[in-house]
C-alpha cells in the first residue's frame, strides 16, 4: 500500500483578496480549473473603500501550477462580466508553463496579460 503524500495530490487553489492603487487584486495559488469559479467572484470591492469608478480587477497567477479549459473559459466569463460593468480584468505575472496555455487559445487577445504585477496595476 503507498501513502498518500502532499506531491501525490493535486494542489487546491487558494485565493487572497485586497486593494492596491483602486485596483482589487486576487492572487490565486494552486490549479485554476472550473472550481475557481468562486474563487473570482468572490471578490466583491470593499465597502470601506471609496468608489472609485469602473471596477477594476488583476487576476495574480504567480502561485498558480496548472490552468485547463475549465480555468480559461472562468477568466474569460469574469473578463465578459467586469467589462459589462465598463471593467477591466488583467491577468499578472502567469508563470511559463501556465503562460502557454493561455496563449494557446488566444486568452491574451482578449485579456491584457502582464509580468509582473506592477505592469498590470499601471498599465
Amino acid at each position: 500500500m503507498t501513502g498518500d503524500t502532499e506531491a501525490d495530490r493535486p494542489q487546491r487553489l487558494s485565493a487572497a483578496h485586497h486593494t492596491l492603487d483602486n485596483v482589487r487584486v486576487v492572487t490565486l495559488r494552486g490549479e485554476v480549473d472550473h472550481t475557481a469559479r468562486g474563487f473570482l467572484r468572490a471578490a466583491p470591492p470593499n465597502p470601506n473603500d471609496p468608489p472609485t469608478g469602473p471596477p477594476r480587477v488583476v487576476a495574480d497567477l504567480e502561485g498558480v501550477t496548472f490552468v485547463d479549459s475549465g480555468g480559461i473559459s472562468i477568466l474569460i466569463s469574469a473578463d465578459c462580466h467586469l467589462t459589462e460593468a465598463h471593467g477591466r480584468l488583467r491577468v499578472a505575472a502567469p508563470w511559463q508553463a501556465v503562460r502557454r496555455v493561455p496563449s494557446s487559445v488566444g486568452l491574451a487577445t482578449l485579456i491584457d496579460c502582464h509580468s509582473p504585477l506592477g505592469q498590470a496595476l499601471h498599465h
